[in-house]
């Protein structure tokens, strides 16, 4: 009896995380280089050896009962479209965008940028995008940015280097809002030079068609899970009333 509780327990609180993660998917349709996410799954038994000091003893036969696991993002180049903005910028290839925050450095594919009243280039509500010798300004009468993420004052001269990262894991990177990471964990980042274009963005990775149907396939298994964890939870209580009888 207890046993199929469990089962249905575990069913409802893991369709209820693949859920909240597509739903943050949906959200995100229209942010600027954002990678749709998903739920890795496993059974407890396997995450039980995982976690018995490496060793790989059997404990039994399969489990009935599934775990979350991990989150896992996919990265993929999305497709890149002209806004005619001189701000927005989109990376071309690999990496990430550094942006400095108030407590910590993101990263980030969304080159949507804007400028700050101190005339720094800043992602609205993150902080400021990072260069190589610190936060990027920009001059008033305006500036390029070449292909290979160096900007340009309207005189051709250089005025700062992009800085643009790759973590050796990126499914080691930590989740933050809007499509930002973290390089928590041990990350070991490494700077690359990839093309960057101005006045286009990266759109985001989520496919809202089969965003969607997912989102429906959870939704019935979660509810599912809830009527069985019912069922079940009636079952005991007429147990227990029936041999309070005897």
């Amino acid at each position: 009896m207890f046993s199929g509780f469990y089962t249905a327990a575990s069913g409802v609180l893991m369709n209820q995380r693949a859920l909240n993660i597509s739903a943050n998917n949906i959200a995100n349709v229209k942010t600027s280089g954002y990678q749709s996410k998903r739920l890795v799954k496993t059974t407890f038994d396997e995450q039980l050896v995982r976690q018995m000091n490496g060793q790989t003893t059997g404990i039994g036969g399969g489990s009935t009962i599934s775990v979350a696991e991990r989150e896992m993002t996919t990265h993929r180049q999305g497709a890149l479209v002209d806004t005619g903005k001189n701000f927005d910028m989109a990376i071309s290839g690999d990496g990430l965008f550094v942006i400095q925050g108030e407590d910590r450095q993101y990263l980030t594919r969304n080159g949507h940028f804007t400028k700050d009243e101190d005339g720094y280039l800043v992602l609205k509500g993150i902080g400021r995008v990072m260069g190589d010798g610190g936060p990027i300004q920009v001059e008033e009468g305006g500036f390029r940015v070449g292909e290979n993420g160096i900007i340009y004052d309207n005189e051709d001269g250089e005025l700062e280097q992009i800085q643009i990262m790759v973590p050796d894991n990126y499914d080691n990177l930590a989740f933050y809002d809007n499509g930002t990471y973290g390089a928590e964990n041990g990350v070991v980042l490494t700077q690359v030079y990839p093309e960057v274009y101005q006045g286009k963005l990266e759109e985001s990775g989520v496919n809202l068609n089969s965003e969607m149907t997912r989102a429906m396939e959870v939704q019935r298994a979660f509810q599912s899970c809830s009527r069985a964890l019912t069922i079940v939870d009636q079952m005991n209580q007429k147990s227990a009333s029936e041999i309070g009888k005897l």
